[in-house]
């Protein structure tokens, strides 16, 4: 993995750079706050290891600025503060792991890949598809069979929640409740319209049919 160490301190740098590589992972050292969130900013890195105290930025403010800018690359912070209160604040800004020193070096190494494989996982529920029907939740595209469909707002929604509950049955109500944040059932065919406005953008011009209306609701499954 190619990870960031932001740590002010030249000694723990050093050991954990050296650590570290012995695992394969690429190291890039970071000596200060205001360098440690360029490189975030600028850089492909797969886990970040901040320290809470660093001159410049602290950890705390360096780690809220990366989230406010949609940067969501799993952070652990490594620091001498182990009270509740310096937990929780960690994890507050966006922290995703927490490791007091004194630490052992295979401990860091098992929760940096912990790390990593639930960044794995979180991508591949970004990542959505059914049959030759993609959708990506994070660049918000649609495609289908290589070829882009335009989905409004709303419909790329829709999909979203047919695509989530795939082969299962999702009723009208709940379409409403998370689509439209209704929490009673209106007299209203918004439902009924945005399904057929998607079926035409979805299944026209397809041999194979998605999108299926079933007894309790709708169904998005590639084979009826």
């Amino acid at each position: 993995m190619r990870i960031l160490l932001i740590e002010d301190d030249p000694k723990t740098a050093e050991y954990l750079s050296r650590g570290l590589g012995a695992y394969d992972h690429e190291i890039m050292v970071a000596a200060d706050g205001h360098s440690g969130l360029i490189m975030a900013a600028e850089g492909a890195f797969d886990v970040l290891i901040i320290d809470r105290m660093l001159p410049g930025i602290d950890g705390l403010t360096l780690l809220r600025t990366l989230r406010m800018t949609k940067i969501d690359v799993p952070a652990l912070f490594l620091t001498a503060l182990d009270s509740i209160n310096d937990r929780v604040m960690g994890l507050q800004v966006g922290g995703d792991d927490y490791l007091v020193k004194p630490f052992s070096l295979a401990e860091l190494e098992a929760r940096i890949g912990a790390l990593s494989r639930r960044q794995t996982s979180n991508r591949q529920q970004m990542q959505m598809k059914v049959g030759d029907l993609e959708l990506d939740r994070i660049t918000r595209e649609v495609r289908r069979d290589g070829t882009a469909i335009d989905l409004t707002p709303k419909e790329f929604k829709l999909l979203t929640i047919l695509m989530l509950y795939e082969g299962q049955a999702v009723t009208r109500k709940l379409l409403l409740e998370k689509v439209w944040n209704y929490r009673f059932t209106p007299s209203t065919k918004i439902v009924e319209s945005h399904i057929s406005r998607l079926r035409d953008k979805i299944d026209s011009g397809y041999s194979q049919t998605l999108i299926h209306t079933c007894q309790r609701g709708y169904r998005i499954k590639a084979h009826a």
